[in-house]
C-alpha cells in the first residue's frame, strides 16, 4: 500500500485498482462461476464477500430441473451454514468477515436433470465451478471512495497533496505570528525552517504482500501471503518459507 509521510504522520491513499474480470456479474452483483476455470476474487479484510453463485451466467438463464447444490472449503470439507457462512437454498454462497484464514479454493458441484422430451428418460448432469477467494487489505471495490473519479489513483493523490498544503500552510502561518509579533508566546507546535519534508512509502500490513504475476489483474493490491510464503511488517512481497501451511503468515518458524 503507497503512502506519503508528513513529518512523523503517515497518510495512507488508495492507489488504483481495476474491477477484476474473473468472472460474470449479475445485475445484483453476484459472481458466477465460469466452466473449466477457476474464478479469482478479492474480498476487502473483516468485510462480506460478494455472493458466490454456484452456476455459469449463460446456465442461469435457463431453467434447471431439481438442483442440488454442493460447496466445499478451503480445508477440504463441505461448508455448513453457520455465523460466517452463508448459504441460500438456491446454492448461493457469502463468506461473513473475511479473515485471512478463510482465504483458499472454494468449490461448488451442481448437480441437476435433464429430461428427454419423447422418452421422459432422466439424465443427471454435473458441473463443478471454482472460485478463489483471498483477503485483501486493499481490495478492487474500495475504488468507490474515489467518489467515481475517472482515476482513482489521481484522485488520491490530489486529495493528499492538498492535506500536505494545508498542513504547510498551518505551520507557516504559525511561524509568521511568531516572527512578526513579539508580544506572541511560541507555539507548542511551531514550524522550523526546511523541517517539513515529504517521502513517498510502498508497503503492505505483516502477512500480505503484493504479486503482480499471481494477482495480475489487482497488481496493486496487497493480498493476503499464500501457504509456502510470509511477509514482515511494512514489506511488499511475501518471501518463500516451505514449513508455513496456512495463509497470512508473518514469521517463518
Amino acid at each position: 500500500m503507497r503512502a506519503w509521510l508528513l513529518v512523523s504522520a503517515v497518510l495512507w491513499y488508495l492507489t488504483r485498482v481495476g474491477w477484476q474480470r474473473f468472472s460474470e456479474f449479475s445485475e445484483k452483483g453476484f459472481v458466477y462461476g465460469t466452466p473449466k476455470s477457476t474464478v479469482k476474487i478479492y474480498v476487502e479484510l473483516h468485510h462480506n464477500s460478494p455472493f458466490l453463485v454456484c452456476m455459469d451466467l449463460s446456465l442461469a438463464k435457463k431453467e434447471t430441473v431439481d438442483p442440488t447444490y454442493l460447496w466445499i472449503g478451503p480445508n477440504e470439507k463441505p461448508l455448513t451454514g453457520s455465523y460466517q457462512i452463508n448459504i441460500t437454498q438456491t446454492g448461493k454462497l457469502m463468506v461473513k468477515d473475511f479473515l485471512e484464514s478463510l482465504s483458499g479454493l472454494y468449490t461448488c458441484t451442481l448437480s441437476y436433470k435433464i429430461i428427454k422430451s419423447q422418452t421422459q428418460e432422466e439424465k443427471i448432469i454435473t458441473q463443478t465451478y471454482d472460485f478463489m477467494m483471498f483477503v485483501s487489505t486493499f481490495a478492487p471495490q474500495w475504488k468507490s471512495a474515489c467518489n467515481d473519479a475517472v482515476d482513482c489513483e489521481d484522485n488520491t493523490n490530489y486529495n493528499v497533496l492538498q492535506a500536505r498544503d494545508r498542513i504547510e500552510e498551518f505551520f507557516r502561518s504559525q511561524a509568521y505570528v511568531f516572527y512578526h509579533n513579539t508580544n506572541k508566546t511560541l507555539p507548542a507546535m511551531h514550524f522550523m525552517d526546511h523541517s517539513f519534508q515529504m517521502a513517498r512509502m510502498d508497503s503492505c500490513r505483516a502477512g500480505f504482500g503484493k504479486n503482480e504475476g499471481l494477482h495480475s489483474n489487482c497488481a496493486t493490491c496487497c493480498v493476503v501471503c499464500g501457504p509456502g510464503t510470509f511477509s514482515r511488517d511494512a514489506d511488499v512481497t511475501c518471501e518463500t518459507c516451505s514449513s508455513i501451511l496456512n495463509y497470512g503468515a508473518k514469521v517463518c518458524p
